[in-house]
């Protein structure tokens, strides 16, 4: 089975829970969505097909325990399923950040899924699939990013409505230079928000770019 791969790179993780650590990002080609502040444009079209096999032997060059699956979108290739199956089997450590468009209940139990609920001003919360708040494990994590002080009024609003953060850790994180981070750090201390604020480690460390 092939799979089309944008980019296969080592680098250290700059978001969710696993920030800081070494690992090796597979990037599939391909999303159905057009987020308004995406940083990932690039990886719509073009990449390779590879196969499976192939994919695991380079993720195994790096010598690193954890993998994380993105895009893209990589839900929107069915082989991605079996991908995320076959980097468990071999022992990684293995987590998916998807856009939350498309259904995650079929995805192994053993991965870490890393699931983007859309705000108002992202330009895709009609596609969020409200179902997927259902399947969340206590090992996933949800992920508000987040435009504007509106969107962060929406995203408290959504966390309480569906208790999110009683069923795994919640990430709220601004979009790189749209919202000062020490404002948003502010109002999730004056609500006490149950969330963890994040900023993007990896364009801290290098900026905007590919493979990084």
């Amino acid at each position: 089975m092939k799979l089309k791969i944008h980019e296969i790179f080592y680098s250290l993780q700059g978001e969710s829970s696993r920030v800081g650590l070494p690992t090796v990002f597979v990037r599939l080609t391909g999303c159905p969505m057009r987020c308004v502040y995406c940083d990932t444009a690039y990886a719509f079209s073009g990449g390779s097909n590879i196969e499976i096999s192939d994919i695991l032997a380079k993720v195994a060059d790096y010598g690193t325990k954890y993998v994380t699956v993105t895009g893209g979108e990589p839900l929107a290739q069915k082989g991605c399923l079996v991908l995320l199956q076959n980097l468990c089997d071999a022992g990684y450590s293995v987590s998916l950040e998807t856009g939350g468009a498309i259904d995650i209940s079929p995805v192994d139990k053993r991965v870490s899924v890393i699931l983007d609920v859309k705000t108002p001003d992202s330009g895709e919360v009609a596609n969020n699939v409200w179902s997927n708040l259902e399947h969340l494990k206590q090992t996933d994590e949800v992920k508000f990013v987040l435009c504007s002080r509106a969107d962060y009024v929406w995203a408290k609003e959504i966390l309480n409505k569906h208790h999110i953060a009683d069923k795994c850790p919640v990430l709220f994180s601004p979009v790189y230079s749209q919202i000062n981070p020490t404002d948003l750090a502010g109002w999730v201390l004056e609500d006490k928000l149950p969330v963890r604020m994040q900023v993007q480690l990896h364009k801290i460390l290098w900026g905007e770019k590919p493979g990084v």
